[in-house]
């Protein structure tokens, strides 16, 4: 196997390597990288824009030929050494498959009728928010919108999404007054998830329509005037002394309970 990239200083190393650790960096260049055989096959099958493609020397003897067989006209293929991969890696024990993608142009939602939708307000954990875009995508919620939440881009977020990223029409909007202008200009109804008594409970509760459900920072919840903005309060019934759960977890049942 000839050209074998062996040097940390070859520029697409380099790059990969800035737009792995940098939001700043994946902003500038509109770039994000990708690692694993997973995410890479998903991203390849929804054609979501991947410039670069990399692979180890061990990755590429396994599984160079069928990815070279693939429609990828406008993708250039590196070969590097194993021990560069492992310096660029960000999991322990690396698959040896990268990619550099394009971020898409980011579009605003089509709002159906009786669509489904979660805003993720406030969040800050990237394993959280990718698991809930996740079960997202496998429960058929129509969209995600973020507002004031890490960014959807970092690898954490990417790898913890195993590849519903593609799949999912998600936008963001840090502005709280439009965000709920542009729901109300759709005729989205809204719902705040909060831990009180008080609230009603989403297990009896009857979705009709177009709606939105709010979920909020893992440690504070949702701000009070956020959650009195929206249409409705709704909480999980929880037994016993527990009184929360994490955030992936209440989404998933929230979106559950949205979808029925």
């Amino acid at each position: 196997m000839e050209n074998i990239i062996t040097s940390k200083d070859n520029p697409v190393i380099k790059l990969y390597q800035k737009l792995s650790s940098s939001k700043k960096e994946r902003l500038q260049y509109g770039l994000f990288v990708l690692e694993g055989v997973r995410i890479v096959e998903d991203a390849v099958r929804e054609n979501a824009g991947i410039s670069h493609l990399i692979f180890t020397k061990n990755a590429f003897e396994k599984l160079g030929a069928d990815w070279v067989q693939a429609d990828l006209r406008d993708t250039k293929i590196l070969v590097i050494s194993n021990e560069l991969g492992n310096r660029i890696a960000s999991t322990e024990n690396t698959q040896g498959v990268f990619a550099i993608c394009r971020i898409p142009v980011e579009k605003k939602l089509n709002f159906a009728d009786n669509g489904r939708y979660v805003v993720l307000y406030g969040l800050q954990d990237p394993g959280n928010v990718g698991m809930i875009i996740r079960t997202a995508d496998a429960l058929g919620i129509n969209g995600i919108i973020l507002s004031g939440t890490c960014e959807l881009y970092s690898p954490k977020v990417i790898r913890s999404t195993m590849g519903s990223v593609f799949r999912m029409d998600i936008m963001t909007e840090n502005d709280t007054d439009r965000l709920f202008e542009m729901l109300a200009e759709n005729g989205v109804e809204s719902s705040a998830a909060v831990i009180d008594k008080d609230a009603e409970k989403v297990t009896g509760f009857n979705f009709m329509g177009r709606q939105a459900v709010f979920i909020g920072n893992e440690g504070n919840g949702l701000p009070r005037d956020v959650s009195m903005r929206c249409t409705r309060r709704i909480t999980i019934p929880m037994n016993g002394n527990i009184n929360s759960l994490n955030a992936a977890m209440a989404a998933g049942i929230l979106m559950w309970e949205l979808k029925k």
